[in-house]
């Protein structure tokens, strides 16, 4: 009978998520039925959602959500042998026993010179997300100017990478100098640091002087008012995301953005890459191809043990990773 470590959520977060909302379990995993496998996990994934959504997806108690690589230990299931490796949603766990309706099989064909954590970032949701974002919702075009913000994140890094790809000028802003320079090394035509520029609106106007065409939106907040005002005419925004506002504990009021949208004739659509999940197989292998042509660059944050999981968790939220950030077990 197989053991594993597990973390509860004991009390939903009220602000900045703390250590003492977390708490470190074992449980008892039962022997296995017929359609049935064991997975161990092997590299597990801490993402922004994971704070708004688990005040509405989770109750106290329950496991922490979000997703792993793992690989199959023991099997009474044809379709996941043991020794193949998978992408779970089953959360801050070590061990789970699934019964393979909540499994995807990583790639078949994944070469083995490429890490299997990158099936949790880059060439899994979070680049999908960044591929849905520009293609299917903001549709960018060959020539056309991006702003991302958040942009040496696990999902902004990769949106300026495709933007690039796509012959497009990209403008980049990030929470360090550190984070710029990772930007300038991606091939990103402009990025500053937003905390230390003595004004947005000036940083904004100086990286595209012309306005921009597409926003893909990470951040909210202030930052996103100040965009929404250097937004050509009919210019498209991907809200992918509103970090700076995941903490709150009372709601923030900014300027309304309804006039700024009315004269401009913009276009603002949210979304979720959970969207498209027939485009799925497809976008994998474009964005593992451009991986392996040099095309799409990679840089994991990397946090050992099972136990770091909050604190990695924490620091995310923080800003303290450049790209992807994965807790190796």
């Amino acid at each position: 009978m197989a053991q594993a470590k597990v973390w509860i959520l004991t009390k939903h977060f009220d602000g900045f998520p703390k250590k003492s909302d977390f708490q470190l379990k074992e449980e008892q995993l039962p022997e296995l039925k017929d359609g049935e496998v064991l997975l161990e996990a092997l590299f597990l994934s801490v993402d922004p959602y994971m704070r708004p959504f688990s005040a509405f997806r989770m109750k106290e108690g329950d496991v922490m959500i979000g997703a792993q690589v793992a690989k199959v230990t023991q099997s009474k299931n044809s379709i996941f042998p043991v020794g193949s490796h998978v992408v779970s949603r089953s959360g801050w766990r070590t061990h789970t026993v699934s019964d393979g309706t909540d499994l995807i099989p990583v790639m078949g064909d994944w070469p083995q010179d490429v890490p299997m954590s990158l099936a949790l970032g880059t060439i899994g949701m979070t680049g999908m997300t960044a591929l849905y974002g520009i293609e299917e919702v903001l549709g960018l075009k060959q020539g056309e100017t991006l702003l991302v913000n958040a942009a040496a994140g696990a999902v902004g890094s990769v949106v300026g990478q495709i933007a690039k790809i796509k012959g497009c000028k990209v403008v980049g802003s990030a929470g360090s100098d550190a984070k710029v320079a990772f930007l300038k090394e991606l091939g990103f035509d402009e990025a500053f640091n937003y905390k230390t520029v003595a004004s947005l609106e000036d940083a904004l106007t100086k990286a595209s002087p012309e306005g921009y065409d597409c926003f893909f939106e990470n951040v909210g907040g202030p930052f996103s008012s100040q965009a929404l005002l250097h937004m050509k005419d009919f210019g498209r925004i991907a809200v992918c995301g509103s970090i700076s506002t995941y903490n709150d504990t009372t709601p923030q009021m900014g300027p309304y953005v309804q006039m700024t949208m009315i004269i401009k004739q913009l276009k603002m659509e949210g979304f979720m890459q959970s969207r498209w999940p027939d485009k799925h197989p497809d976008s994998l292998k474009k964005l593992m191809g451009w991986y392996k042509e040099g095309k799409l660059k990679c840089q994991e944050h990397i946090t050992k043990g099972f136990e770091n999981m909050p604190a990695a968790f924490m620091g995310m939220l923080q800003g303290e990773n450049i790209g992807k950030a994965i807790i190796v077990v």
